[in-house]
């Protein structure tokens, strides 16, 4: 049986991190973020990297893909009403972490050394935590 768009959007709402609130779009940034920045370690050292940087390492492929997951993270902050400084701040770490990236070698262990996502979950931490308290 086909589900109404109403019935949609309530489910939508009911599942964990599925909402527009402050709180689901949190979630999911640092989810993502988590994914892109911090999902693995170096065997025998504390030292994080996610998929930013091994998808980097497929050439140009790589770098569209991580960006376009950059992105998203930017395209989150816009649903809060962030504003338009910090979403151009936001778009510039990507930016640099895309452009930097597809320079071979030298682009991978920039990957490897600019967090962009974790500058950018930053960044709307503070927005949440200052606009929308709780």
């Amino acid at each position: 049986m086909p589900l109404s768009q109403e019935q949609f959007s309530q489910l939508a709402k009911d599942l964990p991190g599925m909402g527009n609130d402050p709180h689901s779009v949190r979630a999911r940034v640092e989810a993502m973020e988590k994914l892109l920045e911090r999902s693995f370690h170096i065997p025998g050292t504390k030292i994080p990297f996610g998929l930013d940087t091994v998808v980097g390492l497929v050439p140009v492929l790589g770098d569209v893909v991580t960006a376009a997951m950059g992105a998203y993270i930017v395209w989150e902050a816009r649903n809060l009403g962030m504003s338009k400084w910090q979403l151009i701040r936001m778009a510039a770490n990507v930016g640099v972490d895309t452009a930097t990236g597809a320079v071979p070698l030298a682009g991978d262990v920039f990957d490897f050394v600019w967090r962009s996502n974790s500058k950018n979950l930053r960044i709307i931490k503070k927005h949440i935590d200052k606009h929308h308290p709780g």
